[in-house]
């Protein structure tokens, strides 16, 4: 499942992912990091089984956490399949089938947004 953490160093510089990962035992997997002298926002991949005990842990350490269902959407109305999304994105989500058409692996998202810029008719949003 991923997480999406965000935090402010005004309680202190403190490891949050490392401490995190020493007192739950969960391996974490960190996608994308925005980190700033006062503030940061991580993007976190962990076991669906043990979400709820890393998200309780990183909000006592003062965190916020959302829980992401899915990353990006696509309007299968305003899609043209023109492949500009599969030639920008970094994590290979987009991809054609047999028939050309556009399929999205929306687990390898990592929120960049290039393919929300890049796409020529508007067709994918972000959903966190």
């Amino acid at each position: 499942m991923k997480l999406l953490v965000s935090f402010s160093r005004k309680r202190g510089f403190e490891p949050l992912i490392a401490k995190t990962v020493m007192e739950t035992g969960v391996l974490i997997n960190v996608e994308r990091a925005y980190i700033e002298s006062m503030s940061g926002e991580v993007l976190i991949d962990v076991p669906d089984s043990d979400a709820s005990k890393v998200c309780n842990k990183l909000r006592e350490y003062g965190a916020n956490v959302e829980k992401l269902d899915e990353s990006v959407s696509r309007d299968e109305k305003e899609c043209i399949d023109c492949g500009e999304c599969i030639s920008i994105c970094p994590q290979e989500v987009f991809s054609f089938d047999e028939d050309w058409s556009i399929q999205m692996d929306t687990d390898k998202c990592v929120l960049c947004g290039k393919c929300t810029t890049a796409c020529p008719h508007g067709a994918l949003k972000l959903l966190s």
